[in-house]
């Protein structure tokens, strides 16, 4: 392996390619990781292929004189800032507005590698520096934020991105055709404010520059200012967003902003198989650049014995932002560029036999579609399997099981585990074609037989119907039901394995007696709850436009949601009805909430703990804010949970978190400082 094997990131490594110029300058929140995973890396890699100069500036230092952003000097085509895989904000921050424990994607998880909004800060900088040069917006924080928002972490509606920032256009979704293109028609001599046309774009202009002008084919929105009056109207516009996110043929976007429009032009269509092939097969080195040689990059660690098969999710999950940036149809690899991957996984020095994920947005997805495609192309539907199954979805699993049967004929595999998200709605679905029935019951066996390792993660994320239909989620009692064919077929098999749900409170339409009969139920099936979270209010989901602004996108009726950290804490205390230290407030909460017939099922007669010391803060509180200092996050190819931690306090109960050891809770303040103690100090000193 040689530095000139990965993409240049500094001068030295562009002379060592013999270039004394660049086409295209990337600047990247995360650290570099050369992997299909990571945006940064997939668009330079891209450009690369079709014969561009391209260098990649990962995490640049944003203080003092700009050094980082001056040191390749002016690229011939264009600035690219890919924020990062995952949102800023949600990236830094808990639902609890709390520093997260680590930076997943910068080394050894430090916090001070890239600012707030660094779509925003870096344009800023580039600008001033480079006045001339065109910069492109791209990534999921500007594709999420590309039309009015809500921002959770300033508890505010913004702008377009394109407003706050200094960019010239957005590449929104997945972006390899769009950077293309872009790359293509700067490169012909176009300017960047002519360049107006391209699908899967956002621009800024005056009115009478849209592009043949306002026509009844295009949708247009409720202005910024109209929004910031009216809650109201900002929900009705997200309607709009989210069915055009998700339409075969979809319409342009017009939005008023501060006397000129944003223009979304509509995106294109799904990338075929021999393009997300192509895409995946490009000569990424799979590993970290040598920069970053003996440190940790936690989400790296988390998905390089992975391997991602498809794109796209039609769960259409009310919260989820999946479908925003990668829409809902199924854009999946061949099985040819998938065991190619897999081959070159086996070979990594540090690989053991186990594949950690063989998935997806959702894992068993894969290969499925419309049967008739043409009923599809009509559809606006944001979900395919929301409220019921369509009988149109082809959801037979036999390609994804003569994959996963490939991969473990591998001699270097010994197994293969499916870490992504599994629908055991899509596994129960008793369609008419039989065919489909039977490749689904068999896959269901598979799954639990030959790829859970031990804890089969699913997420029913709560047991109140109403609650789930505004979360697009199937009825608990499909859980249920998935739940006893889990317990048989491990009976059957003589097997020991674990069923762990996911849980969400303070979700819109929430209420303390819907959490109080989530304990009840979870605790009927003996579930003693951990991975469980706040709802975080992210940009453009249907949830968060419902949370901020108090209706239903697609009704306009009222909907309740707990905003108060006090509304949270309540809602929240009764997924640990099992720990003592809370059985006092939950029993004076179903009082209060007039539910006081569940205290003897749900608490049992154990003498109650006394109350807190008066003028002190209660120990609950303390675990709030501590828990949710580690929540669950998103990573490029699913969900990474981490768990709930612990407080502070000396006589903790034992941790849930089998991966939390009690040797390494924080020890008394009085113990005596030894020697090389860097409590206090500035992490820059040591």
């Amino acid at each position: 392996m040689q530095l000139t094997d990965f993409l240049p990131t500094t001068k030295k490594e562009c002379e060592l390619r013999g270039w004394d110029e660049l086409d295209v300058i990337l600047f990247s929140g995360d650290a570099y990781v050369d992997h299909p995973s990571f945006g940064a890396a997939v668009i330079g890699r891209t450009l690369e292929a079709a014969g561009y100069r391209v260098a990649i500036v990962p995490q640049p230092d944003w203080h003092g004189d700009f050094r980082d952003f001056k040191k390749l000097g002016r690229p011939r085509l264009f600035f690219g800032i890919s924020p990062g895989c995952m949102d800023s904000m949600v990236n830094k921050y808990t639902a609890n507005k709390r520093l997260r424990s680590e930076d997943a994607y910068s080394p050894d998880g430090r916090h001070d590698c890239r600012p707030e909004y660094p779509t925003i800060v870096y344009s800023k900088i580039l600008r001033q520096l480079f006045p001339d040069v065109p910069i492109v917006l791209g990534g999921i924080e500007a594709s999420l934020r590309r039309l009015t928002h809500y921002d959770y972490w300033e508890d505010r509606l913004r702008k377009c991105i394109l407003c706050d920032s200094a960019g010239d256009i957005i590449s929104y979704g997945m972006g390899e055709k769009t950077i293309l293109a872009i790359a293509a028609e700067l490169d012909r001599g176009r300017k960047i404010s002519d360049i107006t046309e391209l699908p899967q774009t956002v621009f800024l202009c005056r009115k009478e520059d849209i592009p043949g002008g306002i026509t009844d084919d295009d949708i247009v929105l409720h202005s910024h200012e109209e929004c910031l009056r009216d809650k109201r109207a900002e929900a009705d516009n997200f309607r709009h967003i989210e069915e055009e996110s998700n339409k075969v043929h979809a319409q342009r976007l017009i939005q008023g902003v501060d006397g000129r429009f944003v223009v979304v032009n509509p995106p294109y269509p799904p990338m075929t198989t021999e393009e997300i092939d192509a895409s995946f097969d490009l000569p990424y080195m799979r590993v970290p650049h040598p920069k970053y040689k003996g440190k940790r990059i936690p989400a790296y660690d988390m998905i390089k014995f992975s391997v991602n098969m498809h794109r796209g999710c039609f769960g259409g999950c009310a919260f989820c932002t999946i479908s925003a940036h990668q829409g809902k149809f199924i854009a999946c690899r061949s099985k040819e560029s998938i065991m190619r991957e897999v081959k070159e996984v086996v070979k990594l020095p540090d690989f053991k036999g186990y594949l950690s994920d063989l998935g997806g947005p959702s894992a068993n997805m894969y290969g499925m579609h419309g049967r008739n495609l043409k009923a599809c192309a009509k559809c606006k539907r944001p979900s395919c399997i929301n409220p019921e199954i369509c009988p149109n979805l082809d959801t037979d699993h036999s390609a994804l099981l003569d994959i996963y049967r490939s991969v473990d004929a591998l001699p270097e595999v010994k197994k293969s585990f499916i870490g992504s998200g599994v629908r055991y709605d899509l596994l129960l679905h008793h369609s008419k074609d039989e065919k489909a029935n039977q490749s689904a019951r068999e896959y269901t066996r598979e799954l639990i037989c030959n790829h859970v390792s031990g804890r089969l993660k699913v997420a029913p994320e709560h047991t109140s119907d109403a609650v789930l239909k505004l979360m697009r989620k199937p009825s608990f009692k499909l859980f249920e039901e998935f739940k006893r064919v889990f317990d048989k077929i491990n009976r059957e098999e003589g097997l020991r394995q674990q069923l762990i749900p996911y849980f969400i409170s303070s979700h819109p339409g929430c209420h303390e007696e819907d959490m109080a009969d989530l304990a009840i139920k979870t605790k009927r099936l003996d579930f003693q709850l951990e991975q469980v979270q706040d709802f975080t209010p992210t940009p453009m989901t249907v949830s968060t436009e419902t949370w901020y602004s108090g209706y239903d996108p697609y009704t306009l009726e009222p909907v309740f949601s707990a905003k108060t950290p006090k509304d949270k804490l309540a809602q929240r205390q009764f997924f640990f009805w099992y720990k003592p230290e809370e059985r006092r407030n939950i029993e004076q909460s179903l009082r209060r909430i007039g539910r006081a017939d569940l205290i003897r099922e749900l608490l049992g007669k154990q003498p109650l703990p006394p109350p807190s010391p008066v003028g002190r803060e209660p120990e609950r509180e303390k675990r709030y804010k501590a828990n949710n200092d580690k929540n669950r996050w998103s990573s490029p190819s699913g969900t990474l949970p981490t768990g709930e931690g612990g407080g502070r306090g000396r006589n903790k109960p034992k941790s849930y978190n089998p991966n939390f050891q009690n040797e390494n809770r924080r020890k008394p303040d009085n113990r005596k400082a030894k020697s090389g103690d860097v409590r206090g100090r500035n992490r820059h000193d040591r």
